[in-house]
């Protein structure tokens, strides 16, 4: 009897070690399972931010090619402004174009030829100014272009240029100042001026200055500056003109574009009872190769091209200064869509256009008559 009992307490001893091992293990077992689970969770909470972010990206390029395709013409319809509903004939007026071979300056000599206009294109590059005229004769063959070489960089050049014209040519009715160059690297022109200020300012200033008079004779004839909204963000820095203290090209672009608002109302208060008026313009932000010279613009122009001016829509405003019959009288105004718009309060300074005036003929060592 002792010992069967004995037999049945040391079966029931095995069982409870068996029992308690087992669950000792299952103890062990949901330690580690929980130990996993908090190693995973983390590796989780780490890459939720990244997972999050990636959908976030993936969501908005997603509504923002569904906007472009919903709503692709109104957006274009609206990039691309205001257009010259002029129905002006030129016959037998005379033009002059700079910067005519590529971007707004060709669209412009376009439209007035086709208006009937002798279109002269002033370039620097003749070989791209002869394809340029090339293809307006193309598109129609009554154009009457012709290509002249011209480097605003280059104050001799100027001069021959002006000379050249005032023998060859007789009346000069519109003349449109447009080239430019923009937020190029620290260089300077042939006369020491920095590029900015030595083409887009100084440059048009001196040409202007040498065929100002042909326009009086020619009158009733208007002269149309090229700026930019840009100029708002400049300011005349006579203290270091040409960039020469510190030098950073968008704000060197700024204040030549700020000099040619500041160029136009002055030389229209000094053109006033002539018949020759004088207005600035800002074309659009348009999408050409102004933009060359700067990777990150270039880059911006491509991305956000749908939203931004062909070159035949940035030139409506200089169209529009240049024939339209309610602007036979307006002078010294500054126009974007074929409308008046805002002048910086820096533009609209006297004291500081006087003295940019004279800045101006002192360094090219000219004086206005």
């Amino acid at each position: 009897m002792m010992g069967l009992v004995t037999e049945r307490l040391g079966r029931l001893s095995r069982n409870n070690n068996l029992t308690f091992n087992n669950s000792l293990g299952f103890v062990c077992f949901l330690v580690n399972k929980l130990k996993q689970n908090q190693r995973l969770l983390a590796r989780q909470s780490t890459n939720l931010p990244r997972t999050m972010l990636l959908v976030f990206i993936i969501a908005g390029l997603g509504a923002v090619t569904l906007l472009v395709v919903l709503f692709g013409p109104h957006i274009r319809n609206f990039a691309a402004g205001a257009v010259c509903k002029s129905p002006a004939c030129l016959d037998g007026k005379t033009v002059l174009i700079t910067g005519a071979n590529t971007g707004i300056g060709k669209e412009t000599a376009r439209d007035l030829a086709i208006r009937g206009a002798r279109v002269i294109m002033a370039c620097r590059d003749v070989a791209k100014g002869e394809e340029a005229a090339a293809s307006i004769r193309a598109a129609y063959s009554k154009a009457q272009v012709e290509v002249r070489e011209l480097d605003l960089a280059d104050t001799c050049s100027i001069r021959a240029f002006a000379q050249e014209f005032l023998r060859d040519v007789d009346r000069l009715h519109i003349l449109i100042n447009n080239a430019g160059v923009m937020m190029c690297p620290y260089t300077k022109t042939i006369d020491g001026f920095e590029m900015h200020i030595g083409v887009n300012h100084l440059g048009h200033f001196l040409l202007t200055s040498l065929l100002v008079g042909l326009m009086k004779r020619s009158a009733p004839a208007r002269i149309v500056v090229v700026s930019s909204l840009a100029h708002n963000f400049g300011w005349v820095r006579f203290h270091d003109l040409h960039s020469q203290g510190s030098y950073n090209s968008g704000l060197a672009y700024c204040q030549s574009k700020l000099a040619n608002v500041i160029f136009a109302r002055e030389l229209a208060r000094r053109l006033k009872g002539t018949n020759v008026t004088v207005n600035s313009v800002h074309p659009g932000t348009v999408n050409s190769d102004l933009t060359r010279h700067s990777t990150l613009m270039t880059i911006f122009m491509t991305v956000f091209s749908m939203w931004l001016k062909t070159p035949r829509e940035g030139a409506q405003t200089s169209i529009y200064c240049a024939v339209a019959e309610e602007l036979h009288s307006v002078s010294g105004k500054h126009f974007s869509d074929c409308a008046p718009a805002f002048v910086a309060p820096q533009g609209r300074s006297e004291e500081t256009a006087r003295r940019l005036w004279d800045v101006s003929c002192e360094l090219l060592g000219i004086e206005w008559h």
